[in-house]
């Protein structure tokens, strides 16, 4: 994945949650912040919830989520 947006609040530890994609380190996924605003969870609901996380968090999983979803993949040669 090239992207030209530093994402330095998400971060991948083979120990930390298998190596998912989390925030800063913490057992916060990537994926749950996603989920938790697509379920229509405010920023205010979030960080209320999760006191660990700070704003920035929230948009930059977003923003990582973003690209992720803009991937190309090139279907397999038979």
């Amino acid at each position: 994945m090239d992207t030209a947006l530093p994402f330095d609040r998400v971060s991948f530890d083979p120990a930390v949650m298998g190596g998912r994609a989390c925030i800063r380190g913490l057992r916060i996924t990537v994926a749950l912040v996603v989920n938790l605003v697509a379920n229509r969870m405010t920023i205010a609901e979030i960080l209320r919830e999760y006191p660990d996380l700070e704003p920035e968090d929230i948009e930059q999983a977003l923003q990582y989520a973003a690209v992720l979803a803009d991937e190309e993949l090139a279907p397999l040669a038979d």
